[in-house]
């Protein structure tokens, strides 16, 4: 993942970017920023640079965001960037009572999408 950082005032403000831990059920593209910064439009634009990375420098044929289902706003920018709910999964290992949503897009999509 990437980390974010304000412009205006250089502070970290979280993650957002592609990753695919080792187990992990999908290959994801997510996000965590400070809770001071939701709702600025931050987490849009960079998940909107790391699906563009995701699928143009890592060649990913599909993205998804493994969300709970109380995440509203994770679920709200996962929509706008285009990714529809689906299936649940597990997490691995330790994680494995955490059951979350696979929302998700193909890469097709996602260029549809922008044009």
């Amino acid at each position: 993942m990437f980390g974010v950082v304000e412009k205006a005032s250089g502070e970290w403000i979280g993650r957002i970017g592609p990753w695919h831990p080792l187990h992990w059920p999908t290959r994801d593209v997510g996000w965590g920023l400070r809770k001071a910064y939701w709702g600025k439009g931050y987490g849009l634009e960079a998940a909107t640079a790391s699906l563009d990375y995701a699928f143009d420098h890592l060649g990913w044929d599909s993205v998804t965001h493994l969300i709970a289902d109380e995440n509203v706003m994770s679920q709200k920018l996962a929509a706008r960037l285009g990714s529809k709910p689906g299936e649940y999964v597990n997490l691995p290992g330790s994680l494995s009572d955490v059951r979350l949503c696979v929302w998700s897009q193909t890469r097709k999509d996602w260029i549809r999408s922008k044009n």
